[in-house]
């Protein structure tokens, strides 16, 4: 009878009575928070300080890999660009992303789930004395 009444409180509760000995799974599918289950490659214009604002929304997000063109503040001010990357950088680093420089020009971002290849060997470009080859 006990049982009975067990069962009857179990089922009213929403659960079956085996489920008493048996662990809680939570069932995982293809798709992630919010419903997103594709990378999303951004360009970005960095051309005020402000700028800087949507790119790390974007990846915080966490389904973006940005791509950043500093030429504008770059050309504008400096110290600006200065300002811009060092948040970008301390950004990525809290969110465990990272972030590099394509070429003088670009930044790439990438949130947590990636990682930018840098080659281990960088080579040295040295300028050779006039009439010397």
């Amino acid at each position: 009878m006990k049982n009975f009444f067990l069962n009857l409180r179990d089922k009213l509760a929403g659960r079956e009575a085996s489920d008493e000995n048996m662990q809680e799974y939570v069932e995982v599918g293809q798709e992630t928070a919010g419903g997103r289950t594709k990378v999303i490659v951004r360009p970005f214009v960095l051309e005020d300080f402000e700028d800087v604002k949507q790119i790390l929304d974007s990846l915080r997000e966490g389904y973006t890999v940005a791509l950043v063109n500093i030429r504008p503040l770059k050309d504008k001010d400096i110290i600006e660009l200065k300002r811009a990357i060092n948040k970008l950088k301390k950004t990525c680093d809290a969110i465990e992303g990272d972030i590099a420089g394509f070429g003088e020009d670009y930044l790439v971002a990438v949130p947590s789930f990636g990682e930018i290849y840098r080659s281990k060997v960088m080579e040295e470009v040295t300028e050779q004395p006039e009439g010397k080859q």
